[in-house]
């Protein structure tokens, strides 16, 4: 069985063409991931369906209340195990990036609350989160969109998602770093040429150009991704300093002091 994704939201009806559709509908059909939805709403308490209210101390808005969100992660918690990892969609919480997406792929299940209105009553955030993950510095309607992009940022790691394995390696942010430019047919469009050393067929050199590439490219335009790469590459450079070396080349035997 593949990972599981609960999804509890006020819209379930926005997830129908994503979860149809592309690599995650590919996955789903394959049994690679198995996506289920959740309409909060139907764990209201009252006739209307309210599942919000007003906020205490007054204040624009509306409140997403603790009854209905708790009433509808413990009824999903019960329907299969292990209870999954509760991931609050809200910006308060920690920046996506794919160094978490990796981490979240291998969870056995994730049931992701995409919240609306105002946000969440606290006490759901410290009664029912295990993490809190935004999508950026950015203010949307609610959460729906950021539970597709991080189901889609997740399922294209599970193993057999993708055509080509060799495809994941290579993309931006896999290796810290954004990816290479990329072209295809024809050599020329419009006077503007294909680099002849995509066209030379010496591999090693093409390697060669799209590691210079990527390394340019995260450069100028990422300098925070750019600044933790070469931190990276200095820690690396320590630790492998830091190594004891070996006695002319007798394995277990380290150089003394004199």
């Amino acid at each position: 069985m593949g990972l599981r994704f609960d999804i509890l939201t006020l819209f379930p009806e926005m997830f129908d063409g994503f979860l149809g559709a592309s690599i995650v509908g590919r996955a789903v059909r394959n049994g690679l991931a198995e996506v289920h939805l959740t309409n909060l709403r139907d764990f209201a308490a009252d006739r209307y369906g309210s599942v919000d209210d007003a906020p205490f101390g007054g204040g624009p808005g509306m409140v997403l209340m603790c009854q209905p969100i708790f009433d509808a992660v413990e009824h999903v918690r019960a329907q299969a195990s292990p209870p999954g990892k509760l991931v609050l969609l809200s910006p308060q919480g920690q920046p996506m990036t794919q160094a978490l997406a990796e981490q979240l792929a291998g969870e056995p299940r994730l049931i992701l609350l995409a919240g609306h209105y105002e946000g969440f009553d606290e006490r759901i955030r410290t009664a029912l989160a295990d993490v809190e993950i935004s999508l950026g510095d950015f203010v949307m309607s609610g959460g729906e969109v950021a539970a597709m992009a991080i189901t889609d940022a997740v399922v294209r790691l599970l193993p057999g998602a993708l055509g080509k394995e060799e495809s994941l390696d290579e993309e931006s942010f896999r290796m810290g770093l954004l990816e290479y430019p990329q072209y295809t047919r024809p050599r020329e469009f419009r006077g503007l040429p294909v680099p002849e050393v995509l066209l030379s067929g010496d591999h090693a050199k093409i390697a060669r150009w799209r590691a210079e590439q990527s390394r340019l490219r995260t450069m100028q335009r990422r300098p925070d991704l750019w600044e933790a790469y070469l931190k990276r590459q200095d820690e690396a450079a320590q630790t492998d300093r830091d190594r004891p070396r070996e006695n002319n080349g007798e394995p277990g035997t380290v150089e003394q002091g004199g």
